[in-house]
């Protein structure tokens, strides 16, 4: 691999104002979100404005043998976006165009470089509605979304990325442009190779194009905060939700730790004394939605809750939202972070949330436990000083501890950030060798040179 020849082709096909070669830009474009992954310095980077510029990257970096790197936003948490020690970024951010609105079909066309809470706001503006709605949604990018098969807040009643995607338009290893999917609400012509991009982390294409499918704006919701003494109890408090009959449209845990964190931030009023805080919402119509507000308030009222409050208007109920999502910063103003992605059955929440108290008391580190609990996926992020390397040490243990507990419930190491570089060592434990074995049968027929993302999840 020569490289200097590699990038001069690069510039001669592309021009200097779409591949960056500058050292100190090309510093910029190491790391995703993700912290202790990682990552090298790509010999450049390309900022593709259109499919085509993708394609003749892809296409130039695999004649000379050149690793690729898709990124968008970098707001990644499992360092998937990581760039490779030489190898090429290409990055998506300026292909940031909403390319339709079909009204009559319900779904939007959009590039990848588009951000979640701008694409939710132009399709709201035709009277629809992009449900999955990642905590990051003002800043990562719908191609990241994809990549990672984000959910979000209210994904317990309207599922994830997946659950939206109609066709894609797909960058191969070879530089070829794949077109799966279709337009029509029904369709099963061949393999879904839709789904087997979407969640593929950038190792099997690069997507730069997305139909995804929308629903009619929902009603207004009504907000609802409560407060625990513990987080157990508001654990169980969520679990007899889950087995109800009621279906909310957001239900959300925040610990002392994270509710401490941003109480600072935000100035949210809560009481020292509070363990915990359940944020829950319906944005079911009319009379049916003042009857499952109530059936939410009175099963946290059984489980113990200390108080709970309906928001008294818009204002009050978009700041407990924004404090939810905004809990990871608080975080990392507190010292460096790594954030797990355990997601477990609804059942068992009551047992991460002992059990990661048990692994923080045994590790001697602090970790605050957040998340989308409707359906167990949390986010325990251990909190620690990273310039001292014994307590490193013992925060990698614990994070590690977190992800093997995630697994003795049932569950899963990641619900929705990816494997990405933190993970790896574990895929095989969830997969079996077996499971595993063919996922990587199917990176080795799409990506036979193994250049796209390598070093990624499997």
């Amino acid at each position: 691999m020569d490289t200097d020849v590699f990038v001069a082709e690069l510039v001669a096909a592309l021009g200097p104002d779409v591949v960056v070669t500058d050292p100190d830009r090309l510093l910029s474009y190491r790391t995703d979100r993700a912290m202790f992954c990682e990552a090298g310095t790509p010999c450049a980077v390309v900022l593709a404005r259109a499919t085509e510029d993708v394609a003749t990257a892809v296409r130039l970096a695999a004649a000379h043998d050149v690793p690729v790197v898709a990124q968008g936003a970098r707001s990644g948490l499992s360092g998937a976006a990581n760039a490779i020690e030489g190898g090429l970024v290409v990055t998506l951010e300026r292909m940031d165009q909403v390319l339709e609105v079909d009204t009559d079909e319900r779904l939007v066309v959009t590039q990848p470089g588009v951000l979640n809470a701008v694409l939710s706001r132009a399709v709201a503006e035709h009277g629809l509605f992009y449900p999955p709605d990642p905590s990051s949604w003002e800043f990562c990018t719908i191609g990241g979304n994809l990549a990672t098969n984000s959910g979000g807040l209210c994904c317990v009643k309207y599922g994830v990325t997946t659950d939206y995607v109609l066709a894609l338009e797909v960058v191969l290893a070879s530089g070829e442009v794949l077109r799966t999917g279709r337009r029509t609400v029904k369709g099963v012509a061949g393999y879904d190779l839709v789904r087997l991009f979407v969640g593929s982390e950038g190792t099997l294409g690069i997507i730069t194009e997305a139909t995804l499918r929308l629903r009619p704006a929902a009603h207004r919701p009504r907000t609802l905060a409560a407060t625990f003494g513990t987080v157990h109890a508001a654990a169980q408090g969520i679990s007899a939700i889950t087995r109800s009959s009621v279906v909310p449209n957001l239900l959300e845990l925040m610990d002392a730790t994270s509710l401490r964190a941003v109480n600072d931030a935000y100035r949210l009023g809560f009481d020292a004394e509070v363990g915990a805080l359940v944020l829950a919402q319906s944005d079911a119509a009319g009379a049916a939605g003042e009857e499952e507000i109530a059936a939410i308030a009175a099963h946290l009222r059984d489980a113990g809750a200390y108080d709970v409050v309906l928001a008294a208007d818009d204002a009050e109920a978009a700041l407990l939202l924004t404090a939810r999502r905004e809990v990871l910063t608080a975080f990392e103003s507190m010292g460096t972070t790594m954030v797990d992605d355990v997601c477990v059955p609804r059942s068992r929440i009551a047992d991460l949330v002992d059990g990661v108290a048990a692994i923080a008391a045994k590790r001697e580190v602090v970790i605050g436990v957040v998340g989308h609990a409707g359906d167990g996926n949390f986010h325990p992020c251990v909190i620690f000083d990273g310039a001292d390397p014994d307590e490193a040490e013992r925060a990698h243990a614990a994070f590690d501890d977190v992800m093997h507990l995630g697994l003795d419930l049932g569950g899963t190491i990641t619900g929705e950030h990816g494997v990405g570089v933190l993970k790896r060592t574990l895929l095989e434990r969830e997969l079996g060798p077996v499971g595993l074995g063919v996922q990587r049968a199917v990176k080795q027929a799409l990506d036979p040179h193994g250049l796209l993302n390598p070093g990624k999840v499997i």
